[in-house]
């Protein structure tokens, strides 16, 4: 007998009244998220720009390997440094003067010791125009008779 009755779960399935709304619970954010992830990735790319700008000025600076200029040493015995590069940097006291063909003498002091010394600026820096008070860092060179020549310099 029980094999001829219908079977009352398959003539009224039990539907949900939910069944077609949407679900709340895990909501959609696919927009936000590449937002998000376009906004981390231009960061992270401005963040690499300036890093590699630091690294790339630091690093290709050829002033950076050199030893400060020593002034003590200088004015006990020039004799000693003779030959020897340095890097400098220098502020402008004053201009001694220009000859054609040999170049600008001119007078600093350094950053770290207000000692004047006086600095040959070739003439292949001459387009440099020089005013009392301005910062310079250069590499400088003690050469012979103890006259110290600038080899580059460049306003700081």
């Amino acid at each position: 007998m029980l094999e001829n009755q219908p079977d009352e779960s398959s003539e009224n399935p039990i539907i949900s009244p939910f069944s077609d709304a949407e679900s709340n619970a895990f909501p959609k954010r696919r927009k936000n998220r590449i937002a998000l992830w376009a906004s981390l990735a231009a960061v992270l790319a401005v963040i690499a720009i300036l890093v590699g700008f630091f690294l790339a000025r630091y690093f290709g600076d050829p002033l950076r390997t050199l030893e400060a200029f020593p002034v003590s040493k200088y004015m006990e015995s020039y004799k000693a440094l003779a030959g020897s590069k340095f890097r400098g940097n220098l502020r402008v006291e004053n201009d001694l003067g220009w000859k054609e063909g040999v170049g600008r003498l001119m007078v600093f002091s350094l950053r770290d010791d207000s000692r004047p010394i006086v600095v040959m600026i070739p003439p292949s820096l001459a387009e440099i125009y020089f005013t009392k008070g301005q910062s310079y860092a250069g590499e400088l060179e003690v050469k012979e008779g103890g006259l110290i020549y600038a080899n580059s310099i460049r306003k700081n």
